[in-house]
């Protein structure tokens, strides 16, 4: 189970408009480089399995952008190509730019991470008031999410309210739950500390400190110069292709700390040199933000304040990815910064990411997940076990973490892939039979392919390991009682 992935999908995908037969071309300048054209060939093979529109990278290494190249459509609708001045939707990106500005607030001394939110905010619930600002920060807070409130997009007011009357969903610390309220209270907390409105944006300082001429905030609602609409692929049933859509999405203001960026691969470069260079954040509270929270068992979490952490073999790589269609990832190690922007949710480009960052940096030690991911980007997954079982030979010291496992598998699966999710979800549960998530979401999967003895089979198993797992449970309440 990934209780947060598909609600935060959900919302985030309002579909609007008419459908189009699928992405229009656009021609490709000819590589100068043996770098340039193995990215390109990686680029072009992700963009032909998943249909995407358009698509931005850029590539740092050592304070230096050593590639920006452009590919496809900007906008189907129009064939307008994708160029250097196309602005591209950051989504949750935006978290890390929160990140920042939070750890500029700590480095002048006025927040303290491990303070509770009672410190700085007294309009809040009682059972809300000993989570930390940095069970905030990592999505650990138990707090209910606002998403979930029924005027989210309509009436901001209506939706706090609604929200801090809702129960919490577990002890903070407890485990991780993506939730925008997290986000939501730190804007709030970081404004009030800086004597602005509770609604005032957070990043717009970084955008003139990092020379990031085409960013800025906007929605939907808002003319956004050189942007594009955002795309999704609508399922319409077995033997029926896909079909591509526009998307609508609303930002409002009091969400600003969580999303609503829009920008380019260019200024993101720009960005990441920045972050990379100290010109944002002092070095030591930028290792302050990287850094893994720890659960309230002691076990590092998969979030710093504002950025996720992942493990490259020895070396670090961390970052941000937004609705399903951008990613920005930091190798500090390497001094390398990969950036990819596309209009598609469902792109996931957070998967073929070290990729590129391998073209650049061969040193990187890519073993566990990422090794696996680049071996089967040809496949059907249908080898999965025996890629694994070699990657593991190889690699013996190799960590292959649950939760990014599992993250991996519910992209599969909403992208349109659930052969392939099921077969990495089968995988999870062979080397975390024990977890009660993992059988959770190989059930998800399994159903999802037709396979309803599966299904239930799993659900049983997963409530077995984890009788507090609610979604289990109904999910299987309504697999044994539907005809």
């Amino acid at each position: 189970m990934n209780p947060a992935f598909p609600l935060a999908l959900a919302l985030s995908l309002v579909v609007v408009g008419s459908a189009h037969a699928g992405p229009a071309s656009a021609p490709l300048a000819p590589a100068a480089d043996a770098n340039t054209r193995a990215v390109d060939t990686l680029v072009q093979r992700r963009m032909q399995q998943l249909g995407i529109p358009g698509l931005q990278v850029a590539v740092v290494r050592k304070d230096r952008t050593v590639l920006l190249r452009n590919y496809g459509s900007a906008s189907v609708e129009l064939g307008v190509p994708v160029t250097d001045a196309s602005v591209f939707s950051l989504n949750s990106i935006t978290k890390a730019f929160s990140g920042i500005a939070a750890g500029t607030a700590i480095a002048q001394g006025r927040l303290d991470p491990k303070a509770p939110l009672s410190r700085y905010l007294d309009d809040l619930p009682q059972a809300w008031r000993a989570v930390t600002i940095e069970q905030l920060m990592a999505h650990m807070s138990g707090l209910p999410d606002l998403m979930r409130a029924p005027t989210v997009e309509q009436d901001p007011a209506a939706a706090w309210a609604w929200t801090l009357a809702q129960p919490i969903r577990f002890a903070a610390g407890e485990r991780y739950d993506y939730c925008q309220t997290n986000y939501t209270l730190l804007q709030r907390i970081l404004n009030k500390l800086m004597a602005r409105p509770a609604d005032a944006a957070l990043a717009t300082p970084q955008f003139a400190a990092a020379g990031m001429r085409r960013t800025g905030y906007g929605d939907a609602d808002a003319v956004v110069p050189g942007k594009g609409p955002n795309y999704r692929y609508r399922d319409n049933g077995p033997g029926t292709p896909r079909t591509l859509r526009p998307i609508y999405e609303r930002f409002p203001p009091y969400r600003q700390a969580s999303s609503g960026i829009n920008s380019t691969a260019e200024d993101m470069a720009n960005w990441a040199k920045a972050v990379l260079s100290d010109r944002l954040i002092d070095a030591r509270t930028r290792e302050l933000l990287w850094t893994p929270v720890r659960y309230a068992d002691g076990k590092p979490g998969q979030w710093g304040l504002g950025w996720q952490v992942f493990a490259r073999g020895s070396h670090r790589m961390v970052g941000m990815t937004g609705g399903g269609r951008s990613a920005v990832f930091l190798y500090p190690d390497d001094e390398l910064a990969v950036i990819v922007l596309t209009n598609l949710s469902g792109a996931y480009p957070e998967d073929f990411i070290d990729g590129i960052a391998k073209i650049y940096a061969p040193d990187l030690p890519l073993t566990g997940i990422p090794a696996l991911r680049i071996a089967l980007d040809d496949s059907d997954y249908e080898h999965v076990e025996t890629v694994l079982s070699a990657l593991r030979a190889r690699h013996p010291e190799a960590s292959f973490p649950e939760a990014e496992f599992n993250d991996w598998g519910y992209r599969l699966l909403a992208s349109g892939r659930p052969k392939q999710a099921q077969a990495i979800f089968e995988r999870i549960v062979d080397l975390y039979p024990n977890s009660g998530n993992a059988y959770d979401s190989l059930a998800e999967a399994r159903g999802v392919n037709g396979d309803r003895k599966g299904a239930i089979e799993a659900y049983r198993r997963a409530l077995a390991l984890d009788p507090k797992n609610t979604h289990a449970a109904a999910q299987l309440r309504r697999l044994e009682t539907s005809p």
